[in-house]
């Protein structure tokens, strides 16, 4: 068996999927804002003091973390059986850790709580995460550091964009400057995860590693003018880069010895939710194109080659099975339907009604507004796909699966789970092991769900 993990920005998930049967053996998850409410979040984050602040607690994760083996183990999950372990993460995020960090991970007590032993770790309290878009200063900095947006795209994949890794980490080492020299390493909420899981700092893979405005699309390294136009010792901070394949090393002890996890497992690099949702959705191959629908959307497929966009909106990354992936992010996504559902008062299935109605509503308004926004926005990726492959919460909802089928005049395929991140990650924990082709893991596993397909309105 092998188990994929997945911090998202509302909870942390659970996936064990039997890879020889081909089967999907158990889920579970961890809401933070109903099963931690002590955080005081509202969907995972909170907002800060100043505008556009946006913050997760890396305490919370690790508190999660806990509560989620424990309930595998509570259902009766034979953890032994496991063997890899692999995660995706909310992409962008980043977790400032002080010197205590590695010598803390090398010597976690089982009898104690990942949140008691890690919590003297931290240079900074709060992660910054996608949400965030505080650092519009930062990116021009950082542009003009480099010579102008095309040249950061060129180089990283993306213009310098205020969510990402590094307009943040700028912000924090000019308005912190005490944090800043505390800090001995930065990660990412994925290879955060990763480290405490493998109990040792690990590398941070490819494909999250490109959502940084720090990794060079050329070389899969960190781009030395990049680092330096962000923040001073930036270079001393930051982990390796490495393939989302490599097995970091076996489990920690801790996870064997608390939740009886097989000790001989290992702990394969974890990616973004966005990467790990393109393998989970069986399109890491180029030739289909993916819509996720969760508290943002994105819209992403597979590239041999970076294209990327001349227009500053989309992104390129890399694809955890190699090369590369396109991906546009809309931060408004199903916050936005949640708002105005709550505003009108009605219930989900009373929401897909009317937008299947042809009678004009607030909500066929903000549907057609967000499709056709994505569909003229996603023009530069070049793909004129027949079916589109949609996941994520919102995908249930065939009121909004229909509009996707309307505007992009294409046919929308709903995926058997909603889970593709964590699919995903458990894919990709059994792929590095070796023993499984890429293609054998996507017939097993990401089959379309029967008689899910919505074709466009005549």
């Amino acid at each position: 068996m092998f188990l994929g993990l997945d911090c998202s920005t509302q909870s942390f998930s659970a996936l064990i999927i039997d890879a020889r049967e081909g089967t999907i053996v158990y889920e579970a998850s961890v809401n933070f804002e109903q099963d931690l409410p002590h955080y005081q979040t509202t969907s995972g984050f909170v907002n800060g003091d100043g505008p556009g602040e946006v913050f997760s607690n890396p305490l919370m994760w690790l508190e999660a973390l806990d509560l989620l083996m424990g309930r595998l183990v509570d259902a009766g999950v034979d953890l032994s059986a496991v063997e890899a372990v692999s995660g995706s993460g909310q992409q962008h995020a980043t977790v400032y850790l002080n010197e205590h960090f590695h010598s803390t991970l090398a010597s976690l007590d089982s009898n104690q709580t990942l949140k008691e032993q890690l919590k003297p770790c931290f240079s900074r309290e709060l992660s910054p995460i996608w949400m965030d878009s505080s650092t519009s200063e930062e990116c021009r900095e950082i542009s003009e550091a480099l010579g102008g947006d095309h040249v950061v795209c060129q180089k990283t994949g993306s213009i310098a964009i205020e969510r990402f890794s590094g307009p943040q980490i700028r912000r924090f080492s000019k308005r912190n400057p005490d944090g800043w020299q505390n800090t001995s390493l930065i990660h990412l909420n994925s290879s955060f995860l990763a480290s405490v899981l493998a109990g040792k700092s690990v590398s941070i893979d490819h494909g999250d590693g490109a959502g940084m405005n720090l990794m060079n699309l050329s070389s899969g390294d960190w781009d030395s003018d990049a680092v330096e136009a962000t923040a001073p010792q930036l270079s001393d901070k930051l982990p390796a880069l490495a393939p989302s394949a490599t097995i970091a090393g076996k489990i920690s002890s801790y996870f064997s010895e608390k939740y009886g996890l097989n000790p001989e497992a290992d702990a394969v690099l974890w990616s973004g939710d966005n990467p790990c949702s393109l393998v989970g959705m069986g399109a890491a191959s180029p030739g289909k194109m993916v819509i996720s629908l969760g508290t943002s959307y994105t819209l992403f497929a597979a590239m041999d080659q970076p294209l990327t966009d001349p227009n500053g909106f989309g992104h390129v990354f890399g694809n955890p099975c190699g090369n590369f992936m396109s991906l546009i992010c809309f931060s408004q996504g199903a916050l936005a339907l949640e708002k105005l559902r709550s505003q009108l008062d009605i219930t989900w299935e009373q929401f897909s009604d009317a937008a299947l109605s042809q009678k004009p509503s607030p909500i066929r308004t903000l549907l057609d507004e967000q499709f056709h926004n994505m569909k003229s926005r996603s023009d530069w990726m070049g793909e004129t796909p027949d079916t589109i492959y949609v996941t994520g919460g919102a995908s249930q909802n065939q009121g909004i699966c229909q509009t996707i089928a309307n505007t992009f005049k294409a046919k929308v395929q709903r995926m058997g789970t909603s889970a593709s991140a964590a699919l995903g990650a458990a894919m990709r924990a059994a792929h590095a092991t070796g023993e499984f082709s890429l293609d054998q893991l996507e017939k097993k596993f990401t089959q379309p769900a029967p008689d899910s397909l919505i074709s466009p309105a005549s």
